[in-house]
């Protein structure tokens, strides 16, 4: 019982920052949380547990805020992501969990690079359609779909609150269809049910207070802080994993 109270402080204290990161960025919920999750339990119940609570982020959100969507990008996004589901929930359910807690750490790197050069990758079709098959993949294994459909949707050039629209639309569908996946997997379990319920307690606190930074933080500003934030919990991921 102490075990699963202090999973569910924790938890809720994670999905705090994880909505604050989200309601500011549009993205960052599940970049943020995994590697801070993973500090308390293992990596395959941390992503169900991240893909969940972000269910509800992203919904809520996208219910807010979906006059704003760019719905040509977003469904083409949400179609090709189905694609490469597949295949990652077979990486999830192979894969070792020190090598799963590695990858998340690295990619967590890799994507705070890539934001911090300021990475653009071209506005077309085709690249939509690759960026949503890499986020399928990376959701169902990693519970991070963030990266490439950060960078695609962010091609397209569009305002700062189309872009985080879009972007609530296609996680939300991604994280339906992979929690579906997850309990055919049987992958649910009391620890996981336990966290995504604190973990949804955290939410209003740390969207009320992101949304508040978003209408009032500077864009060079806010980059800073969560370049920052990801790269700490990349390297607290990765030194929790390898010395587990």
């Amino acid at each position: 019982m102490g075990d699963l109270l202090t999973l569910a402080l924790a938890a809720a204290a994670i999905f705090v920052l994880a909505a604050l990161a989200q309601a500011v960025s549009g993205f960052g919920s599940a970049l943020l949380a995994i590697p801070l999750l993973v500090m308390v339990m293992d990596p395959v119940p941390a992503v169900v547990t991240a893909t969940g609570v972000s269910l509800v982020i992203s919904g809520t959100a996208w219910r807010r805020e979906r006059a704003h969507v760019m719905v040509p990008v977003g469904r083409r996004l949400v179609l090709a992501g189905v694609l490469g589901m597949p295949l990652g929930l077979a990486t999830l359910l192979l894969v070792s969990e020190r090598a799963l807690g590695i990858g998340i750490g690295i990619l967590v790197l890799v994507t705070v690079a890539a934001l911090a050069c300021r990475v653009k990758v071209p506005d077309s079709p085709g690249m939509h359609w690759v960026a949503g098959m890499m986020s399928g993949a990376l959701l169902t294994s990693t519970g991070m779909n963030g990266p490439p459909l950060v960078l695609a949707v962010h091609g397209v050039g569009g305002s700062a609150r189309s872009t985080r629209a879009t972007l609530q639309t296609v996680f939300t569908v991604q994280d339906l269809l992979a929690l579906c996946a997850f309990a055919l997997a049987g992958l649910f379990s009391q620890q996981v049910v336990i966290a995504m319920a604190a973990g949804c307690l955290g939410i209003p606190l740390g969207w009320a207070i992101g949304d508040r930074i978003f209408h009032r933080l500077s864009e060079q500003t806010f980059r800073r802080v969560i370049l920052v934030g990801l790269s700490l919990a990349a390297v607290t991921s990765l030194v929790q994993t390898t010395t587990h």
